[in-house]
């Protein structure tokens, strides 16, 4: 899998507003796990010659705090209708599982690893009880790993503290991670790779209960499923160290990162490379994907056809930081995802795909661009200000035709769109605030358009194109986002006016 970078230009009075712009409201409380040693701390030097433990041999005894075993869990090959509900893609062979090494984390405290593992994984599982006992955190400390599963996650939290709750009536979008079981801390001044695949569902075998001639499964019960290649069962926090230098590439066949309840992203640099989802957070109706600060760049690379940047059953609340969301070029996803709602208080966000999903709110203002046609990947757009000044500079890596930003610098005003050296204007629905209505006087969403997919496109279909002469078809989807023939419609215009506090959605093409 080829690396591409994601970049972004800001202007000098963006940057500075982002790093004086915390304590924005809606924050989470949040521990600051030191990346530095300490006395109960657990060094683990990984090589394919040889794992240290404190600079000893790895045991492999199953009692001890670290262990080594070749026993991963992973979706086998060769197994009936009854097995689980992968497809041959999913599996692997029992030689390739037995190439792997995993590193077993029994005990509670800090790991820092180093090293390179070309077939293996880490595995935390503090056993029967952990999700209920305070004292069951586990942080690991990425210190120059550079790690690779091809049959499972790379890195798995399996049985750790469980801090939040799965009650969907007491569900809530902030949430508190800080006393959470699983901890990644990625190390100043250090690269770190992780690269991962994933298990696909596997049945408990005593739960299963087959049709009448037994080709089909009407009921079962999961035992294992992992998408991510960083994975936790468990709530989650990642952060950067105290200067916040060191850098993690996640790169996965599926899913990026994972967890099964909360997901925190405090500080860090986090590049992902992902063939479904970058972010996926899964509990519906309760799951909380915060990202309180450091620079998120995802990139959906679209090896099973389909992805979304972030993805969130639960909510999505940015407070801060840098997010750089790319969903799959190829498929009705978005950038930002999330089935309860997307809140943007703070930091600079940059999301593309070929659907929206609304910002249902927060405290910093934000624009919604739909594109009249699809745009290749790798252009560069500008925002520019009515002083001429960039505001934002972007380069989406995927071809999109939704594109949503929010930055400090997004103050009141009149803004340019400009394509490379190419001026962009459109036409402009009705304005809402934060929480209000979108592209209509009624305050309801347009029909096809936010939060919904556009008409004619069902999961992993990209959006229909317009007509080659570049006009939408009367009374087509997009009319609606565009005022339609209502009295309310807005001259195509080569600005575009931002409220303060609000969102604004937008058709845009080149101007002629």
């Amino acid at each position: 899998m080829m690396k591409r970078a994601v970049s972004v230009l800001l202007s000098a009075a963006l940057m500075l507003s982002v790093l004086t712009g915390c304590g924005k409201s809606g924050s989470v409380s949040k521990k600051n796990i030191p990346a530095e040693e300490t006395a109960a701390s657990k060094k683990i030097a990984l090589s394919d010659s040889g794992i240290t433990v404190d600079g000893a041999a790895i045991s492999d005894d199953e009692t001890a705090a670290v262990y080594a075993a070749q026993d991963i869990v992973y979706y086998e090959e060769g197994q009936g209708v009854a097995y689980g509900a992968g497809t041959d893609a999913d599996a692997h062979s029992q030689e390739e599982a037995d190439a792997h090494t995993v590193v077993h984390i029994t005990q509670p405290g800090t790991y820092t690893l180093s090293g390179t593992l070309s077939a293996g994984q880490i595995a935390v599982d503090l056993g029967d009880g952990a999700e209920e006992d305070p004292e069951a955190v586990v942080t690991i400390v990425l210190d120059g790993v550079d790690i690779t599963c091809t049959v499972a996650s790379a890195i798995i939290f399996y049985r750790v503290y469980e801090c939040g709750s799965a009650d969907m009536e007491t569900a809530t979008q902030t949430v508190d991670t800080s006393a959470a079981g699983a901890n990644v801390v990625i190390a100043d001044g250090t690269e770190n790779r992780v690269t991962g695949s994933h298990v696909a569902k596997i049945y408990k075998p005593e739960s299963v209960t087959l049709n009448a001639d037994g080709t089909a499964v009407e009921e079962a019960k999961k035992l294992h499923k992992y998408d991510g290649a960083l994975y936790s069962k468990m709530s989650m926090n990642v952060s950067g160290g105290e200067a916040g230098t060191g850098t993690l590439e996640i790169v996965a066949d599926n899913e990026g990162l994972d967890s099964e309840l909360h997901l925190t992203i405090n500080s860090g640099n986090i590049h992902i490379l992902a063939g479904n989802d970058g972010i996926n957070t899964n509990e519906d109706g309760v799951s909380v994907t915060t990202i309180n600060g450091g620079t998120l760049r995802i990139e959906v690379t679209g090896e099973t056809g389909e992805g979304d940047g972030i993805d969130s059953n639960g909510w999505l609340v940015i407070n801060g930081g840098t997010v750089i969301a790319a969903a799959c070029s190829d498929s009705a996803d978005s950038g930002l995802d999330s089935d309860n709602g997307i809140y943007i208080n703070g930091g600079i966000v940059i999301a593309s795909g070929n659907m929206y999903d609304a910002v249902d709110g927060g405290d910093q203002t934000y624009a919604v661009f739909q594109f009249a046609q699809k745009q290749s990947g790798g252009q560069t757009y500008t925002l520019k200000n009515a002083a001429g000044e960039t505001i934002l500079e972007m380069t989406p890596e995927n071809a999109f035709q939704y594109l949503v930003v929010s930055a400090p610098g997004l103050a009141e005003g009149e803004y340019t769109l400009w394509c490379g050296d190419t001026q962009l204007g459109g036409s402009t629905g009705s304005v809402g605030g934060p929480s209000g209505g979108m592209g209509r006087p009624d305050g309801q969403p347009p029909e096809g358009a936010p939060g919904q997919k556009p008409e004619g496109a069902d999961d992993g279909q990209q959006p229909p194109e317009p007509p080659a002469d570049g006009q939408r078809p009367e009374g087509g989807p997009n009319d609606a986002m565009d005022g339609g023939n209502s009295a309310d419609a807005v001259e195509r215009s080569d600005t575009f006016t931002l409220q303060s506090g609000a969102n604004q959605f937008t058709n845009v093409g080149a101007l002629t």
